[in-house]
């Protein structure tokens, strides 16, 4: 019997898009919280990157590890029943592949956007975001996720993205959304989703604000102020 555990953080939004495709697909699974910091010598031992997610996957006594939460979400997309989540087509696939990377990208701002202590950088940071937004918006169709009707990978990579939202709004206006209405739309739509919801533990919020707190963010002065 085919056993799965997902090897996870409590933050990283790689791993909350495994636990999303997951989700979506309605496969049972365990997850296994580790800390980054603290790795222990069983990870490091099957995990080349020193990275999460890591999707151990046991059958018939053998125990296979994959590593990078693209190549987990493609794997599980194309082995186990469920609604398939990449397209059919191979070129409208390759565009959603590409979308996926224009995810990661914001990704790596977001990591100098929360962590910079200099409030320039931040708003340079935010800029950054806001236009990377606004060609999301043109590219999105009526909703209400990426593609139109059918939720897939690319809504898996965004849905932990708009999660550091919901806290970040928390401290103050970014206007990133602001103009964006398919934006907003999906972001909202997201949000509902059971698999986004269950993706995070319920207190995400308090270990990100923590996570702030621990690098000096620029984000909770910018609120004193």
């Amino acid at each position: 019997m085919l056993k799965l555990t997902l090897i996870s953080h409590h933050l990283c939004p790689y791993v909350q898009r495994a636990a999303i495709a997951l989700g979506e697909k309605g496969v049972r699974f365990e997850r296994v919280v580790i800390d980054l910091d603290n790795k222990p010598e069983w990870f490091s031992k099957i995990s080349p990157l020193g990275k999460v997610p890591l999707l151990l996957i046991e059958d018939d006594g053998e125990q296979t590890a994959l590593f990078e939460s693209a190549v987990i979400c493609e794997y599980l997309d194309e082995t186990q029943p469920g609604p398939r989540l990449h397209p059919g087509d191979a070129l409208l696939r390759a565009r959603h592949r590409g979308w996926m990377e224009f995810g990661s990208s914001i990704l790596s701002d977001l990591w100098t956007y929360e962590t910079t202590s200099d409030a320039r950088q931040l708003e340079d940071k935010r800029k950054v975001i806001a236009g990377k937004f606004k060609t999301i918006e043109a590219e999105l169709s009526a909703g209400p996720f990426f593609a139109g009707d059918n939720f897939s990978l690319v809504d898996a990579v965004f849905a932990p993205i708009f999660r550091y939202f919901d806290v970040f709004d928390t401290l103050g206006e970014s206007n990133i959304f602001n103009g964006l209405p398919k934006v907003q739309a999906w972001r909202s739509e997201l949000a509902k989703r059971p698999s986004v919801r269950a993706a995070a533990a319920p207190d995400y919020p308090e270990r990100l604000m923590a996570f702030l707190e621990k690098h000096q963010s620029a984000l909770l002065r910018q609120t004193a102020a």
